[in-house]
């Protein structure tokens, strides 16, 4: 499985960017797919989870009421719609998918055999 992120860039604080994690499989509906964060200095920080079929998600206190997770099994596709953004959410951005990752793991990078290659936010304060 190859995981391609995208929609990454510069922001300013309150702002908004909605990230893309396309998947190069065609049962991506067999895979929980989540967004982990890592900042400059810092361990990947889990942000987002979603289940196969998108009917249960996931998010730390961190982000919560700020970032939606959503998924697109038949375009292969997960989302992350950030909103209200500070500069602390800055950080280099991942998708991760597992077919085998149990929904209490979800959070947790170590359960997660496939990644994509990452996608820079900056938020300006």
């Amino acid at each position: 499985v190859q995981l391609q992120a995208s929609g990454g860039g510069l922001v300013q604080a309150g702002g908004s960017l909605r990230l893309s994690c396309a998947a190069s499989v065609r049962t991506f509906s067999r895979y929980r797919v989540a967004w982990f964060r890592q900042a400059a200095g810092k361990e990947r920080e889990f942000v987002a989870g979603i289940e196969r079929n998108g009917g249960s998600t996931f998010y730390p206190d961190s982000v919560k009421g700020r970032f939606t997770i959503s998924r697109d099994n038949a375009k292969s596709t997960v989302f992350l719609q950030m909103n209200s953004l500070k500069p602390e959410d800055t950080a280099v951005y991942y998708c991760a998918a597992s077919s085998t990752v149990i929904s209490s793991a979800i959070s947790y990078p170590s359960a997660y055999g496939y990644w994509g290659q990452g996608t820079q936010v900056t938020v300006s304060s």
